[in-house]
């Protein structure tokens, strides 16, 4: 079997996805999720121009030594889009090998680790009420997780929380929008917030919360140790973690699980988070952490240190990615949780996919290869709209991380 030609497929059905589709020459295709969200043309420019030519001709079922040859052989590595581009490919090819020997993509990883898939969704209201109440509706849906979002007083746009009652997707098309944020407000309200949760919804639920990189290291301790009493599940990205080293301090303060990543590309973003155990969950996605075979090696090397995983898994990461993690988070024995945010109808119109939830946890299906198709036809009626995420200032024009 040989790569025959590999092309995109860009659309956005609700929102912009980049879909690698590599056929063989024995009839035999897979798809491989290439979004980054706000610069999904870079990626496929780079898939197009430099990657797709080098594949024509190899054998698809030599994923590692592909994976070496995109990430060693262009010597400029690593980068959000050297990093999707690779991750494209490597699920791609992956998919492509589950078909060729009809066998779902988990039994090729070692099989089942557990029955299902863990998931957790999202809640967030513009206030207190409101956010119990989208928690409770969740809940009432089956799941066992949630993650807890409400507006701050005081604070115009709080991130999390969707404007005007409709589903929260940050990414706007057109040019960047500008939120405004308020850190005291903040750190004083959240756990607010979370006392008033623990009392309507009870102590058997799981609670998540995101605060999305916006405070410093000994600002997110304080959160930390103030959220302490509601034993969450975990307090997600406290603050940017360009420097690791960071994640010991706040560590230091707080017995809250930290999980930290999606903004990730190379398991050397994680290195030391991992190794001193600074961290309980790794983020990382399967389309920007470099693919399935570059997050198998990061998973294996976090269950050394009993750190777990806990994808990133928004609707700026197609279906194709979602099934990607499924099948990794079934098969791999340090699975901690899988985010689930659903894609809107139109969206999986575009995506066909054997993937489902039920109580609480996710399946991937047992069909060969990842189970997720595309509907070229369809998606040709929902062209590529440029947008951006928004970006925050602080309320006297300081520009902050979103």
């Amino acid at each position: 079997m040989k790569i025959e030609s590999a092309k995109l497929i860009i659309c956005s059905p609700d929102r912009n996805f980049v879909t690698l589709k590599i056929q063989t020459d024995e009839g035999i295709y897979g798809l491989g999720d290439a979004t980054l969200n706000g610069r999904e043309l870079a990626v496929a420019s780079y898939l197009t121009e430099h990657v797709i030519p080098c594949l024509i001709g190899r054998d698809p079922f030599q994923i590692e030594d592909i994976w070496q040859y995109l990430y060693r052989g262009a010597y400029w590595r690593r980068g959000p889009v050297t990093m999707s581009a690779i991750a494209a490919v490597d699920v791609a090819l992956w998919d492509i090998k589950g078909k060729a020997l009809d066998t779902p993509v988990y039994n090729l990883l070692g099989g089942k680790s557990r029955e299902g898939v863990l998931v957790y969704t999202h809640a967030n209201g513009s206030d207190i009420a409101e956010a119990i109440d989208s928690v409770q509706k969740h809940a009432a849906e089956g799941y066992l997780a949630v993650r807890a979002q409400s507006g701050v007083p005081g604070v115009a746009s709080s991130y999390g929380v969707p404007k005007s009652g409709k589903p929260y997707e940050p990414a706007e098309r057109g040019l960047p929008g500008e939120s405004l944020w308020s850190t005291e407000k903040y750190l004083n309200f959240a756990p607010r917030l979370f006392e008033a949760v623990r009392k309507a919804c009870g102590e058997d639920l799981h609670l998540l919360h995101d605060v999305h990189h916006r405070l410093t290291p000994i600002e997110a301790a304080r959160l930390g140790k103030a959220l302490e009493p509601y034993h969450l599940f975990w307090m997600e990205d406290p603050t940017p973690a360009e420097n690791q080293e960071a994640f010991r301090l706040i560590r230091e303060h707080t017995v809250t699980p930290i999980a930290t990543g999606e903004v990730f590309n190379s398991f050397w973003d994680a290195h030391d988070l991992i190794r001193n155990q600074w961290i309980d969950y790794l983020r990382m996605t399967i389309v920007h952490g470099g693919g399935i075979t570059a997050l198998k090696k990061a998973a294996d090397f976090a269950s050394v240190y009993q750190v777990r995983t806990g994808f990133h898994g928004a609707t700026d990461l197609s279906p194709v990615t979602m099934a990607a993690a499924l099948h990794f988070g079934l098969a791999i024995h340090n699975f901690g949780i899988q985010e689930h945010m659903p894609h809107t109808a139109l969206t999986d119109e575009v995506f066909p996919h054997a993937y489902r939830f039920s109580e609480g946890y996710m399946y991937p299906g047992d069909g060969p290869g990842l189970g997720v198709e595309i509907d070229e036809a369809l998606a040709a009626k929902h062209p590529y709209q440029r947008a951006y995420l928004p970006i925050a200032r602080k309320l006297d024009g300081t520009l902050t991380d979103w």
